[in-house]
């Protein structure tokens, strides 16, 4: 089965200790969704209570963390939760849950180019024009007319460079990757030290936004209203939880290093929960100084964008060189985020097509590099067409719903397991089951449910597309159904 074809995996050396692996969920975890979403779920949800969505975030992702890291010390394999669930669920669920990783990765790459955008073009003074660094969804006023964006160029530009550096096999080395968690990490402890003195205290009263906070004049000369019951109060918080879930993304990378720990039944739990932990008391941190610098408000209108330089450059006066130092660590750690996803993408594209689920062309190695460069093309292609002409928010918001759902099978994925493999060899066992898989399983899908229904319905849509291509095409040239017929 799928432990035989991970026979060369399992013999990984055992050279990673709990340090290896705390530090290892740091650099992962810390990334594009806290400079971005911490903003938008402020503004649009949760005010300065931003940080309790924290906290509800982090306790979905760790349930459904520990869940991610019995299957990853079984099923070493690439493909990620896809893998998970085609050895519990059978393969059309395998193919939903890989369907809905696209929006985790593919989307997510997205996400980031458009933040890429917009972190870039702040740098630079705002030299490039409005509706060139724009999706044409997106219009604001410039100079005192109404102009719409027509295509986000900066956010295609930098994903073609990405591409084409995957495509020549080109990896960062340890040395620099280790070089960018510590600028993370430095970036975001220097604007809580620095910030903390320019906290007001009247930016977190009342801590939760009320419903009869005054309608906010958006840059477009649109209305937003905090009266809707996801706009304000503890439901506007659980919608914010939806919508910074995006800076956890990332944290499952401790749980593929389960076959390299040396003691992953002791060391995972330790190497997933520290890292979360950490990462949210910084988080919780970060968005305590963020809304008590700069009101809620704000990142509705001219905080909207590169948010984090914004509040320094506008509320921390004689700190302006601490906005521009942001702005280049942003752009620099937000070129490794995308080149991650779209590499996590490309692998998921490669297990499916391996199964027989897509075809052939996404497993097509380069002769010279050996990657899988037209799947790498056609990625190119499709994230492409999401960064120039999606805005952000909404392709943000598809990105924490896809992860989500994954996470949902990924814990359903342990209770069946334990009920139809009982035997199986597991080097770590999520502990507390059921309770944990369940409650993964509730807190992740409330989380959804609160992120708006234009997310929702796009979503839906998205799954309904993903059913009509297996049934039409991936249900006849399945392997597994092949194999079975022969």
């Amino acid at each position: 089965m799928l432990q035989s074809e991970a026979g060369e995996a399992s013999q990984l050396k055992r050279t990673l200790g709990v340090w290896n692996l705390i530090a290892l969920g740091i650099g992962a975890i810390i990334g594009a969704g806290l400079f971005v979403r911490t903003a938008a779920a402020a503004g649009e949800a949760a005010g300065a209570a931003v940080t309790i969505s924290f906290l509800i975030a982090a306790v979905g992702c760790a349930f459904a963390g520990l869940c991610y890291a019995e299957f990853a010390s079984m099923l070493p394999i690439a493909g990620s939760a896809y893998t998970y669930a085609y050895a519990t669920m059978g393969e059309l669920l395998a193919w939903i849950i890989g369907w809905a990783l696209i929006l985790e990765y593919a989307l997510g790459a997205a996400t980031v180019s458009i933040a890429w955008s917009e972190y870039l073009n702040n740098l630079l003074g705002h030299r490039i024009p409005y509706e060139w660094c724009h999706s044409p969804f997106e219009s604001a006023m410039v100079n005192g007319q109404l102009v719409h964006g027509v295509i986000n160029l900066p956010a295609l530009v930098i994903l073609g460079l990405l591409t084409l550096l995957l495509i020549r096999g080109t990896q960062g080395s340890a040395i620099v990757n280790l070089i960018m968690v510590i600028v993370k990490v430095a970036i975001v402890i220097a604007f809580i030290a620095i910030g903390w003195r320019f906290i007001d205290g009247a930016n977190h009263t009342p801590y939760l936004i009320d419903p009869n906070t005054p309608p906010i004049q958006l840059p477009n000369g649109k209305e937003y209203s905090y009266a809707p019951a996801f706009h304000h109060g503890w439901l506007g918080v659980l919608r914010g939880a939806g919508i910074v879930f995006f800076a956890f993304i990332g944290f499952d990378a401790v749980s593929t290093a389960a076959q390299e720990a040396k003691n992953p039944k002791r060391d995972m739990p330790i190497g997933i929960l520290v890292s979360l932990l950490i990462c949210t008391v910084l988080y919780v941190l970060f968005a305590h100084v963020l809304t008590g610098v700069a009101p809620f408000t704000e990142f509705m209108t001219g905080g909207r964008e590169a948010s984090v330089t914004y509040a320094v450059k506008n509320h921390m006066p004689g700190y302006e060189w601490l906005g521009d130092s942001i702005n280049i660590a942003i752009l620099a750690g937000f070129s490794s985020v995308i080149l991650v996803m779209l590499m996590g993408q490309s692998r998921v594209f490669f297990t499916m097509s391996k199964d027989g689920l897509l075809p052939k062309v996404f497993s097509d190695v380069h002769p010279r590099y050996h990657t899988p460069y037209k799947s790498n093309i056609i990625l190119l292609v499709f994230v492409g067409l999401f960064a120039a002409f999606v805005p952000g928010s909404l392709a943000g918001d598809l990105t924490s719903v896809g992860t989500l759902f994954a996470f949902v099978l990924v814990s359903a994925g342990v209770l069946i397991m334990r009920r139809t493999e009982p035997d199986i060899h597991r080097p770590f066992k999520t502990p507390l089951v059921p309770l944990v898989p369940i409650l993964g399983m509730i807190v992740c899908t409330v989380m959804i449910f609160s992120l708006d229904k234009d997310t929702l319905y796009t979503a839906a849509l998205w799954l309904v597309l993903g059913l009509v291509l297996y049934f039409s095409y991936s249900i006849r040239h399945s392997r597994i159904r092949s194999s079975h017929l022969d």
